[in-house]
């Protein structure tokens, strides 16, 4: 007898002779007809679903499974161990170069502005590290506007994310994809099985919805319901699969990064304006002289240095928690309407990932200080632009 079990991605199988295991042959028979679901099909499509062609789902025999902490191949797969903390701790010791020679990097590919490539920084190293009731802490999602519209930057700028990041998918909003393609899976009951979405993406990746593309149209029902999809995918960072008589939520944990012309029509935790200092003749030629001379080890070094930095711990101290709030009250004092609580929720989102990219798992007033200054800049470049165009904010 072989037993089975069916997924919609992969079948594992076990036999006995490649266990070593000797089974009479009285009992063969009625183990192999309880456990293989072919006995049970109904209809030759449900057959079909159950035993579909290697060509369509490819057959993994597995004897023993270890789930990984990432899919980072340049790192050890367990961080936690003993033999990978001098792996670790060499790495840690040479994260300041690592990082400038990133945040230059990333300029470049912003087309020169640096506030831009900080917050992209910010934006690679966020992860869900725990959930609040339904609250997910962590997520840090970036909208980036002013991106040319008639350009190929924002396809060019998803390129350099994808050399970066281990797993990554780029969503292109426009009317005809909203209205058409499946975002969250289903449940097909003809054929009983689970028929994927594009939503259902692995933990950690880095999904970058393209709304560059978006133009006047109408939105259909399926493409109220895709919006909603992503707005839940943002906002709470969990998935509904629908199962027509109910639907049923799966947390998830995916970085989104939004390009847009002006503010994106979808939430975000962040919006940085794109300051570009340089206008490139052509923008393919731009992109890949930028990656062409990157050398690949200095390229596999920011691919461990984003994947890194999303397991190391996090605290406050006592005393930088008082500092903090009086600063806070301070602020308050001066102008009311200037910050708010969600202002301040954001500045210790902006200050947690600063201290973490640069190594330090601890806040200091140094970084605190620093999280203000980008705020503000930020803050204040969005105010400038709301002169020049007034649906901006």
């Amino acid at each position: 007898g072989v037993v089975r079990w069916n997924h919609s991605w992969l079948e594992f199988s076990f036999s006995e002779t490649c266990l070593g295991i000797e089974v009479p042959s009285c009992l063969r028979r009625d183990a192999s007809s309880l456990l293989d679901p072919m006995e049970c099909a109904d209809t030759a499509e449900e057959q079909r679903v159950h035993s579909p062609p290697a060509s369509l789902v490819p057959r993994i025999h597995v004897v023993l499974a270890q789930k990984l902490q990432h899919i980072n191949p340049l790192l050890p797969a367990c961080l936690n161990k003993e033999e990978s903390k001098t792996f670790v701790s060499g790495f840690m010791s040479e994260l300041s170069p690592v990082r400038a020679e990133l945040l230059g990097f990333l300029t470049h590919a912003l087309l020169g502005d640096s506030l831009a490539a900080e917050y992209l920084i910010l934006h690679l190293i966020s992860t869900v590290y725990t959930r609040r009731d339904v609250l997910p802490l962590g997520k840090f999602t970036v909208n980036l506007s002013g991106c040319p519209r008639n350009s190929t930057f924002t396809e060019h700028l998803y390129r350099i994310i994808q050399h970066l990041v281990p797993a990554s998918f780029r969503l292109q909003m426009t009317i005809e994809n909203m209205n058409h393609l499946k975002f969250i899976p289903h449940k097909d009951y003809t054929a009983n099985r689970l028929v994927s979405g594009l939503l259902q993406l692995p933990s950690n990746t880095s999904l970058v919805i393209d709304e560059t593309l978006l133009e006047q149209g109408q939105l259909d029902t399926p493409g109220v319901h895709n919006v909603t999809a992503l707005s839940n995918l943002i906002t709470w960072q969990k998935v509904d699969y629908d199962f027509s008589y109910h639907q049923m939520e799966f947390p998830c944990n995916i970085n989104v990064f939004i390009t847009s012309e002006g503010r994106s029509l979808l939430p975000a935790d962040c919006q940085i304006h794109l300051q570009p200092q340089l206008t490139p003749p052509n923008m393919e030629e731009y992109m890949d002289s930028l990656l062409s001379a990157v050398l690949p080890s200095v390229l596999n070094k920011f691919r461990i240095y984003l994947t890194l930095l999303r397991f190391l711990d996090y605290s406050i101290s006592d005393e930088i928690t008082k500092a903090v709030e009086e600063d806070f009250v301070e602020m308050r004092k001066n102008d009311p309407q200037s910050i708010t609580a969600d202002d301040l929720h954001q500045l210790l989102i902006v200050a947690r990932f600063l201290s973490l990219s640069a190594g330090q798992t601890t806040l200091s007033r140094e970084r605190w200080l620093r999280a203000k200054q980008l705020e503000s800049l930020r803050r204040t470049r969005l105010q400038q632009q709301k002169c020049v165009n007034g649906n901006e904010l």
